[in-house]
């Protein structure tokens, strides 16, 4: 993946206009810390929370991401013989929990790519 494709920005977690300045302040697994994300791009300025509540659509995408992952190992699991409901059932939910960080913020990164275009020339006044 090379800067100016949609896909660098969602899966490496940068600003969708620069593809420089990161998305979030920590790493995923900082749990305390693993959501917040900075009010502008450190490096074009592009401010990601453009309206009040900008990443409420972001949960339809992390739903579905959910689901597929749930779909998925349950079907993975009972393909390969894990006959055991409680077993698969137990399995597919804790899976799911522990990538919780992880669909969160790729919800929101695809999210903020539907709406901001690759435009590595320009700046805002935030710089």
């Amino acid at each position: 993946m090379e800067k100016g494709n949609k896909l660098y920005s969602i899966f490496r977690f940068k600003c969708p206009r620069c593809h420089e300045g990161e998305l979030f302040k920590s790493k995923a697994y900082d749990l305390k810390n693993f959501q917040k994300m900075p009010k502008h791009c450190s490096h074009c300025g592009l401010r990601y929370m453009s309206e009040p509540s900008f990443f409420d659509g972001a949960m339809y995408i992390s739903y579905a991401m959910q689901v597929a992952l749930i779909i998925t190992v349950f079907v993975a699991l009972n393909i390969l013989g894990f006959a055991e409901l409680w077993l698969i059932i137990t399995l597919s939910v804790s899976l799911s929990l522990l990538l919780i960080p992880i669909t969160f913020r790729l919800s929101r990164s695809a999210y903020i790519n539907l709406f901001v275009k690759y435009d590595p020339e320009k700046r805002s006044e935030y710089n």
